[in-house]
């Protein structure tokens, strides 16, 4: 069965230069919550430069989301911020790189934002 978060993630590292972050710089952890399991991806941005790994640290922005909702996100057809609206979502420190960072994701046709 494909993990869609995990899809996502290699995806994304291998996009390797970002044209629409280039002139972003930080981290941002997702905490994705899967019953009594949290997976931690991290995703690193330097100036359009975009890594992603498993794996906790320390981070710029964290976002916490449950599994289904992730996988919602990662295919476009959740929108982060409409989901930190409506209370689905969480997150702490730079609100700044939670709205770039749907720049990454797929938007609602399945294309990038």
């Amino acid at each position: 069965m494909a993990d869609p978060a995990a899809d996502f993630f290699t995806r994304l590292s291998l996009r390797g230069q970002e044209p629409l972050l280039g002139k972003t710089r930080g981290t941002v952890r997702f905490d994705v919550v899967d019953g009594p399991r949290t997976e931690h991806w991290l995703v690193t941005i330097d100036r359009g430069r975009v890594s992603a790994s498993r794996g906790r640290g320390d981070a710029d922005c964290v976002v916490r989301t449950d599994k289904a909702l992730f996988t919602a996100l990662a295919t476009g057809a959740a929108n982060p911020v409409a989901a930190y609206l409506r209370g689905a979502l969480t997150f702490e420190g730079d609100p700044g790189l939670l709205v770039r960072i749907q720049r990454v994701l797929p938007g609602p046709s399945g294309e990038r934002s």
